[in-house]
């Protein structure tokens, strides 16, 4: 089987055999750089090698089921496990293979404000992570609550993409420089986020400090990112709470870090993840 995971900006693809990895190739192929909708193209032309050598089936997650790619598939509500999602898969017309894909995830906040994903419950199915909470750190960080094995609820944090419009489009951006990571500024915007005062009066303190010259310039961005997962994890990990880290190595090293400085812990989960996932899936569907 082939699985793949069509984010917005990246694609991954696995060739699994067994439940394993035993190929793969990724690409900045996201959904939101293929033209004029060519997304039957795009996937022929990544997975060419693997049809020819006979694989029959692909399996896809990720934001390529939203409106904004091929298909779109419906979200299933929460509590939601891997059973459920694989009963629920949206066949897609493709010459030469069977090729379906995985639905999103959909839950309320307490005042019914609702929450989606797409590609993330594929990941949390994968990282086999206990009872417990799951953080996917990203633009829009998720933290899944996982109770008697399936996915019962969870929210979303915009922390990443706000650092980029922050760090880009506002002033607060005039005062830092590209410079490499600082662990200390990190450690100090963390800290600040502990404190009382709202989230928007401690970002203005960016500017402050930096004015008033007691944050440097080289270290801006590490505070304002410290400062805005410090906020998010305050509002998501209760104290002393542990946490399953599924992402990049380099965000999974922050959150770790914040969490830490929090007093909770946190275990990274596997990074193929997603591919496990979809085997799961895929063995459930009784597709492999």
């Amino acid at each position: 089987m082939i699985g793949i995971d069509w984010g917005t900006s990246s694609f991954r693809a696995y060739r699994l055999h067994n439940g394993q990895v035993i190929d793969r190739l990724e690409s900045s192929a996201g959904i939101m750089h293929v033209q004029n909708n060519a997304f039957a193209e795009t996937l022929r032309t990544a997975i060419a090698p693997w049809l020819a050598d006979g694989e029959t089936r692909a399996l896809m997650s990720g934001m390529i089921s939203s409106r904004q790619g091929w298909v779109e598939a419906d979200y299933l509500p929460c509590p939601a496990n891997a059973a459920t999602i694989a009963a629920s898969l949206t066949r897609v017309d493709f010459e030469g293979c069977d090729l379906r894909i995985v639905p999103g995830l959909s839950a309320q906040d307490s005042d019914g404000t609702p929450e989606i994903m797409r590609g993330e419950e594929t990941q949390i199915i994968g990282s086999a992570a206990a009872d417990g909470l799951v953080c996917l750190p990203g633009s829009h960080a998720k933290w899944a609550k996982i109770q008697a094995g399936q996915i019962d609820s969870f929210t979303t944090y915009l922390s990443g993409e706000a650092f980029s419009a922050l760090r880009t489009g506002t002033i607060l951006g005039r005062t830092m420089n590209d410079a490499p990571h600082d662990p200390a500024g990190f450690d100090r915007g963390v800290q600040r986020s502990a404190d009382t005062g709202h989230l928007l009066h401690h970002l203005f303190g960016v500017r402050t400090q930096a004015i008033m010259r007691t944050l440097t310039a080289d270290a801006g961005a590490s505070y304002l990112s410290g400062l805005l997962i410090g906020h998010e994890i305050r509002a998501a990990l209760p104290p002393g709470g542990h946490a399953t880290l599924l992402g990049t190595p380099e965000l999974c090293a922050l959150y770790a870090r914040a969490i830490a400085q929090r007093g909770g812990t946190s275990v990274n989960g596997s990074a193929d993840s997603a591919a496990r996932g979809l085997v799961i899936i895929g063995e459930l569907a009784q597709w492999i």
